[in-house]
């Protein structure tokens, strides 16, 4: 019983704190903030069909035009080539790494954002269904 004054207490207070303290909706900002994600996505979509990623020619549009096949709305899931459950981000280095000889990026590395943003965007009316294959 006590336990639960105490959880019921703790969610009203830091429930109230992040409605006081939580972003401020407002149109300009969604405009900002929609601004920023499509310079991402196109910046994605620079990296995804220039050579900058790779050691070698290839680059990630010759095996997935407009991110085809990359099936991102399925992620995490079971990666043959990796041997485990696999984040769409792990993928994405599977491939820098294998077909196009470059160098792995960090998660957060502005480049690895960015391709994540034009490979979602290319499929985004795709319903999620994580693990299929």
């Amino acid at each position: 019983m006590l336990f639960g004054i105490y959880t019921s207490f703790f969610f009203l207070i830091f429930g109230t704190v992040s409605l006081v303290f939580g972003d401020d909706w407002e149109k300009s900002n969604e405009d900002k903030w929609n601004a920023a994600f499509m310079e991402t996505v196109a910046r994605g979509e620079k990296l995804f069909h220039g050579p900058e990623l790779g050691g070698n020619t290839v680059q990630c549009a010759m095996c997935h035009p407009n991110a085809t096949n990359t099936h991102p709305e399925t992620y995490p899931k079971f990666q043959k080539q990796i041997g485990k459950v696999s984040t769409l981000r792990e993928m994405i280095n599977w491939c820098i790494q294998n077909p196009l000889q470059g160098k792995p990026l960090a998660y957060d590395d502005p480049k690895m954002i960015a391709l994540e943003a034009y490979i979602m965007y290319e499929r985004r009316n795709s319903v999620l269904v994580p693990g299929k294959h």
